[in-house]
């Protein structure tokens, strides 16, 4: 028999892509999956629209909007399946896009966790920037994907077609064992949103899991869909990223990769006020206070990684930005492979 799939799509205020991206998803071919509709508190329509056009599809309502970390956390203790995959609700599929990872993942015992090749839903031919055809992450934690560097997303030439160990899967369509998701707690729930799933691949990294990317398997992402640009995402990327590191380097690490990483961070905030950009400005500062905060808290201290980044999978131990800003590399394929 086949593993159960629980397809579960979180949703805030997302009727306009539920109408357009739920009938691909209902379209989908594999034959042991259900699709679940985890509503986050949601003040548009979409609870009653659901229940008025798709009564048979499982709808979970959430009391308060507790961000994709905590959204998630809540709606997966009330489902059950094999595999859970994590969809976003702007995110278009292809009727077979389930069979081939399932196959992947059920070959390999060591995969945790495993993404598609994720495609622009508006421009088809390109990569998208939530995770392309695979996350990676360099020395000092800043992430990357094939077909994806910083901003620039290369055109889909078949060039990333092969299966491959990565170090994150994207939040957009990750799909992930129960049993790992729930044995590792998780996503951190006080990330509330951006940079919990390659937290929680990390974790899985350092639990010994691996994680990978099928490229026969393709989605179209709209992205930026529920939080678009802003202040709120700069703060919250610059902030869990820096809780991430915290989390998960070795103490040897912390020692000499954080202090680089905060100059960069300076580098980055410095260049952003020059250009006028204030509020991103004000948001990386906010980032590295609201970081120093939750340094000392309880939970800080009962963190022990004890494997070195440069020993996982998709780690690139150079550094991304002195390739990208200053060598003018902006190809995955140039400097990783």
């Amino acid at each position: 028999m086949l593993p159960s799939v629980a397809i579960v799509i979180l949703n805030y205020n997302g009727i306009n892509f539920l109408k357009q991206f739920l009938p691909s998803v209902i379209a989908s071919t594999y034959t042991n999956s259900f699709i679940v509709v985890a509503d986050n508190a949601s003040v548009d329509d979409s609870v009653q629209w659901l229940k008025d056009n798709y009564p048979n599809i499982q709808l979970l309502l959430n009391t308060t909007n507790s961000g994709f970390a905590g959204g998630y956390n809540w709606a997966l203790k009330n489902i059950q399946a094999d595999y859970y995959v994590l969809l976003n609700s702007d995110v278009e599929v292809e009727p077979n896009w389930i069979e081939p990872i399932i196959t992947l993942m059920e070959s390999d015992t060591t995969l945790a966790a495993c993404q598609p090749k994720i495609l622009s839903y508006n421009n088809p031919e390109l990569f998208e920037y939530a995770g392309a055809c695979g996350g990676f992450i360099d020395c000092l934690g800043y992430p990357f994907s094939r077909g994806r560097v910083f901003d620039f997303c290369e055109i889909d030439n078949a060039q990333y077609n092969s299966i491959q160990k990565i170090f994150w899967a994207t939040g957009a369509a990750m799909f992930v064992k129960s049993k790992v998701y729930h044995e590792l707690g998780g996503f951190d729930e006080y990330f509330f949103a951006h940079m919990e799933e390659i937290d929680l691949c990390w974790r899985m990294q350092l639990a010994g899991y691996s994680i990978a990317v099928q490229p026969a398997s393709i989605v179209y992402h709209v992205g930026g869909g529920t939080l678009p640009k802003s202040y709120r995402k700069t703060f919250l990327n610059f902030r869990n990223n820096w809780i991430m590191l915290c989390k998960n380097l070795t103490t040897t690490e912390k020692l000499y990769k954080l202090p680089l990483r905060f100059l960069l961070d300076i580098a980055t905030a410095c260049k952003a006020l020059l250009s006028g950009d204030t509020n991103m400005f004000k948001a990386i500062f906010a980032a590295h206070f609201a970081a120093l905060q939750w340094k000392f808290s309880i939970s800080y201290k009962k963190l022990h990684p004890s494997k070195s980044l440069q020993k996982l999978n998709g780690v690139y131990l150079g550094i991304i930005a002195w390739q990208y800003f200053i060598k003018k590399k902006k190809k995955f394929s140039e400097f990783m492979e």
